[in-house]
């Protein structure tokens, strides 16, 4: 018998408990079904759609955020050069081009393996990290669909920090 032959009774749905914290935070959300829930957050930049779904056989919760904006596939190869740059200064979570649809998400997954359930803290956490990445690059996918800068100019147009006031 392998450790992943054990098989540790969950005491309730991971998706409940999201739930019930999206319900405390007063967050508008929809309940797609028994293993997923989509929190709606209003950034600066968009309104991101952050899904969270519930993968059993895996133990763990996946959380896909994403906001509106398609990419038409003559910037899509440049699209890509810009993911690859940003998913390398990420520490945790990565974005994605789903190809059918040309939208960009921001992903990421917490185990919870061994029957453990999310706690607030966790969730919170899972959330935060999602939209901090999604407003601080968003402003380049827009550089690179909309305006046609390349992955590197489009990079280097939302990477430098402002200091003190004007």
């Amino acid at each position: 018998m392998t450790l992943t032959d054990v098989d540790l009774e969950r005491q309730s749905n991971p998706v409940d408990a999201i739930e019930h914290i999206a319900a405390l935070n007063d967050w508008t959300f929809e309940r797609a079904g028994e293993d997923e829930i989509t929190i709606c957050v209003g950034g600066t930049w968009a309104e991101y759609n952050v899904s969270f779904s519930w993968l059993e056989e895996r133990d763990a919760i996946h959380l896909a955020c994403a906001f509106d904006l398609k990419v038409p596939e003559p910037r899509r190869m440049e699209v890509m050069r810009l993911l690859s740059a940003v998913n390398e200064q990420l520490w945790i979570g990565h974005f994605d081009l789903w190809s059918e649809e040309g939208a960009v998400i921001f992903r990421q997954a917490q185990l919870l393996s061994g029957g453990v359930e999310p706690n607030t803290s966790q969730v919170e956490r899972l959330l935060v990290a999602a939209i901090d990445a999604c407003e601080r690059y968003f402003q380049a996918f827009q550089f690179v669909v909309w305006a046609g800068k390349t992955a590197p100019e489009a990079l280097e147009g939302v990477m430098f920090e402002t200091v003190g006031e004007a």
